[in-house]
This record gives C-alpha cells, structure tokens and sequence, in this order.
C-alpha cells in the first residue's frame, strides 16, 4: 500500500475518533479541542494525499474510490454529530449527504460502463469548504465571535454542493442512457 492510500486509512481510522471525542463531553472543551485537532489532521490528509498521489505517479485505483469515501465519512459523520449538538439545522445536512448518495450513485453506474467520474473543481470546492464550515462549527462554542462565520460557511457551502451536484449532472448525463 503506498502512502496516499496509507493517508487515505488514516482519515478513515481517524473518523470514529473524533467521533468519541465530539459527542462524548461537548461542553468540554479539552473535548472540543480534541476533536478539532482530530478533524484537521483528518483533513489535511486529504489535500495531502492527492498531492503526493499525481506528484508521484501513485494514483491507485483503490484511491480513487477510497479517497472520496473517506471524505464522505469525515465530513458526513461530522455534520451528523453537529445536528445531534444543535449546531448545525438537520435539512441542510440532509440535503449535502443526498448530494454525496447521488453522486456516489453517478460514479458507480459510471464505473460499471468503464468510465471514471473524476473530482471537479466545483466537487473540490464543495469539500474544502464544507471541511472549514465543519472546523468553525466544532469551535464556535468556545469561540462565539466565530457564530457569524460558522452561518456563512455553511450558506457557501451548501451553495457549493449544490452547484457541484447540478455540475456532475450535467457534465457526466449520458452516464445514464442505457446501452443497447
């Protein structure tokens, strides 16, 4: 296993960790502070994965179904936790994670006729910003001068999942025509 895919198991190991920390004492803020830590290690090993990966030529077929999916549950279980907190409302998570079903179910078909739906920049937004929403949102609590932030954050990035969703769509629709 090379070391973008060995990045890639660590966010995905990393998830129940933070998982534990964020639910298990939220008011604490050693907890918080834990899992913040957690949740951007967690995620600069996804920017640095995929640059190791195309620097060197390492880009795996396990990668590229595996990286998404690792970004998925970090951002998705994150979220998840936040609605439990209150922190974040439920339709806004709802409608990123049916983003994520749909695409996912895109890739899929996609793979199934040979082809390979690769990451847009649009895609690459969409998480990047997500990944800052959810950063603010863990900290905001014990920081309330980042509350203004932490909305903004998460209008951009529901903005951007929806652009992204409507980008694969219309980019990759053929996917959907059956073969005769």
């Amino acid at each position: 296993m090379n070391l973008p895919n060995k990045l890639t198991t660590f966010r995905v190991i990393l998830v129940p960790f933070f998982v534990a920390l964020l639910l298990w004492a939220p008011d604490d803020i050693r907890f918080r502070i834990g899992a913040e830590i957690i949740f951007i290690i967690a995620s600069l090993t996804d920017m640095l994965d995929g640059k190791i990966a195309r620097k060197y030529n390492l880009v795996t077929n396990f990668g590229k179904f595996m990286d998404p999916l690792a970004d998925k549950l970090l951002v998705c279980s994150a979220m998840i936790c936040l609605i439990e907190l209150k922190e974040i409302p439920s339709w806004i998570v709802v409608i990123i994670i049916s983003r994520e079903f749909i695409i996912s179910g895109f890739r899929l078909i996609a793979s199934d006729n040979g082809v390979v739906i690769a990451a847009s920049y649009w895609g690459k937004f969409k998480t990047v910003f997500q990944m800052l929403m959810v950063i603010v949102m863990i900290i905001e609590p014990i920081a309330a001068p980042l509350k203004f932030l932490a909305g903004i954050l998460m209008w951009i990035a529901l903005v951007l999942t929806i652009i992204s969703l409507f980008d694969y769509v219309i980019k990759n629709k053929n996917v959907l025509k059956e073969n005769k």
